[in-house]
């Protein structure tokens, strides 16, 4: 096999690997295609919930092919006993000759064993093929993983001048419906979407992917530091049906803790930074639960106090063409910044044009 053909099979890998963003937390999203004489023989993609493994998946639809094949996997094949046996292991049995990996996996029970199971079982190993493309997939699980917490994505949809609603607080709808649609799409990507209290009592929202087809909801979050949210609302009404998680202070009333418990509601309870909650704190609380990817939908409040927390990973602006004026809610609350130097720095990865609108995307610099 050339580099070249390495590079085309990671690719089909890492595509496979694409379909299990937001299904398969608290695992990393995999993929896996084995190829022998030049054909693709097995492939296959972590299941949701993370079970079963892309290699097993693989291994089992190449079935006797498998020996002496090449199998392209999107991060080191695992090496502790877990629900499964490892993958490494699998793959031993299966008699591969060759495994091309695209990054390591830095979990302290794989980091560099799985590699090393399959060298010492005599299988040649390539290793960072694809590895920058491989890295962007995996950013939630390397997050959760080496900084004990999800990645976070933060979602604002802004007039050309900044604002998300108008001086009386009408916000629906800034951006159009081909916005909309991509913004569910990358709720569907996300392990959960996350909003503050303050969205939570002014919108209502339901925070679930509509009209994609999709057979999985995400997790939905409210960081509600005192639990001063209507049960009877659209969230409480569906918490039986669709996750609902709130995170909230040490303060929040045992009555009110009860009340929603009894809904169908997750409780978390974090520390708190000064009058609101420790925006660490809430994403350590996540990540500890399992969550790798959460999409992060306001408010203005909210979204600023992460952004002071230097806990935004990446952000989707969207802007639409119109103009709301100064008297307009702004997209951000205060950041408290005396000097430019220590304004948060985004750099600039990609710009679609989403009907009228425009995404911009951008990671942290």
């Amino acid at each position: 096999m050339t580099a070249e053909d390495d590079r085309r099979q990671m690719a089909h890998a890492l595509g496979l690997a694409r379909r299990g963003l937001g299904r398969v937390w608290p695992n990393p999203a995999v993929g896996c295609v084995i190829v022998a004489g030049g054909r693709v023989v097995g492939r296959g993609t972590t299941g949701p919930g993370g079970r079963p493994h892309a290699e097993t998946v693989a291994l089992a639809m190449a079935g006797a092919a498998a020996q002496g094949a090449t199998a392209y996997v999107t991060l080191e094949p695992c090496a502790h006993h877990g629900q499964t046996p490892p993958c490494a292991d699998a793959l031993v049995a299966a008699g591969v000759a060759r495994v091309v990996t695209a990054t390591a996996d830095p979990d302290p029970r794989v980091s560099g064993r799985g590699h090393a199971i399959l060298r010492a079982a005599g299988i040649e190993v390539a290793e960072g093929v694809m590895a920058a493309e491989a890295q962007a997939l995996q950013k939630g699980f390397l997050s959760r993983v080496l900084k004990g917490r999800p990645m976070v994505t933060l979602k604002l949809a802004q007039s050309l001048d900044g604002r998300i609603a108008t001086a009386a607080g009408e916000s629906r709808w800034i951006t159009g419906p081909a916005a909309r649609t991509r913004v569910h799409a990358m709720r569907a990507a996300h392990d959960a979407v996350m909003v503050g209290a303050g969205t939570a009592r002014a919108d209502d929202p339901m925070l679930t992917v509509r009209g994609l087809g999709v057979a999985h909801q995400p997790v939905r979050v409210v960081a509600a530091r005192s639990l001063d949210l209507d049960v009877g609302g659209a969230l409480g009404r569906s918490a039986r049906e669709v996750p609902l998680w709130l995170v909230h202070g040490p303060s929040a009333p045992a009555p009110d803790r009860a009340e929603w418990a009894r809904a169908g509601a997750r409780l978390f309870k974090v520390t708190e930074k000064g009058s609101r909650l420790d925006p660490r704190a809430i994403l350590v609380a996540l990540g500890e639960a399992g969550l790798t990817r959460v999409l992060v939908e306001g408010g203005g409040q909210f979204s600023a106090s992460l952004l002071r927390a230097g806990v935004v990973d990446e952000i989707a602006l969207f802007t639409a063409g119109l103009a709301l004026g100064g008297d307009g809610w702004p997209a951000l609350g205060p950041l408290g910044l005396d000097e430019l130097s220590a304004a948060p720095r985004f750099r600039l990865t990609r710009v679609d044009r989403i009907g009228g609108d425009t995404l911009s995307l951008w990671v942290r610099d």
